[in-house]
């Protein structure tokens, strides 16, 4: 196969604006969220012609087996429909240079999905639409779908899938990571068994009309996000952590950010 097209992609950051939950559908939290890109911190994601193991081969700093990786989940969705791509990859290696720390409630693996997928999109001229690579990425993870529709600010519900932009303004995004990995299945449990509560419609519908600033200037972390308060109890040194200049906490951790004036 002769390649003509770019073979690498950045995979880009979030955060969370707000986050709170609006219900159960199963094991699963329906979320109402404001997604927001960080456009200086990013993973890039690239294809190489240097593949000895005639098998999916990734090259990068991970802390999972290759089964357990997003980008290799999302390699297994597209070989179903694609066959073509399982004998490109025997001879061709993806390579991830990591900047996202994982664990940190940023969106470093479902960003990394996301972005495989798009450059699969268009390096196999598959001619998939937004929306058909977002209900496969959503089959990876939750997050999935807002990266593959690359907006740099979106309202996203339901258990992830319901991705609508909202035209604001960029903001410029400073991330902090404390050396602290949280557990998201954990402080899920702690929040259904110890915090959990249910936004109101009323109380949802405003946030979602807000725009991100004014929230971050009107909302408290604990306020803005449902999962602050039981990822403080399961991992109580984050609180040397919190200061003035870090006030908000993105997903179930362990990222605070602020907004650079």
């Amino acid at each position: 196969m002769k390649i003509t097209k770019s073979m690498s992609r950045k995979a880009y950051a979030k955060v969370n604006i707000f986050l709170k939950m609006a219900g159960k559908r199963g094991e699963y939290h329906e979320l109402v969220s404001r997604f927001v890109q960080v456009s200086t911190l990013y993973d890039t994601l690239s294809i190489i012609p240097d593949n000895d193991t005639n098998a999916f081969n990734l090259i990068g700093n991970f802390s999972c087996p290759l089964e357990k990786n997003t980008i290799y989940k999302a390699f297994l969705e597209l070989r179903k429909n694609c066959p073509k791509i399982d004998a490109f990859f025997r001879v061709y290696s993806v390579k991830i240079e990591k900047h996202i720390p994982e664990f940190a409630g940023l969106g470093g693996g479902s960003s990394n999905a996301a972005a495989f997928l798009l450059l699969a999109n268009e390096l196999f001229d598959l001619y998939y639409s937004k929306e058909k690579l977002a209900k496969i990425g959503a089959k990876i993870g939750a997050d999935v779908p807002f990266f593959i529709y690359e907006y740099t600010s979106a309202n996203v519900t339901g258990i992830g899938e319901k991705v609508e932009e909202f035209k604001e303004e960029p903001l410029d995004i400073e991330v902090f990571t404390p050396d602290v990995q949280c557990d998201t299945k954990a402080v899920f449990t702690e929040f259904r068994k110890n915090f959990y509560k249910e936004i109101s419609h009323e109380k949802a519908t405003e946030l979602l009309k807000m725009k991100s600033i004014d929230i971050l200037k009107s909302l408290s972390p604990q306020e803005a996000n449902d999962l602050y308060a039981p990822a403080l109890k399961l991992y109580p040194q984050l609180t040397t952590y919190y200061s003035p200049l870090t006030t908000h906490f993105s997903g179930s951790g362990s990222s605070f950010f602020k907004v650079r004036n």
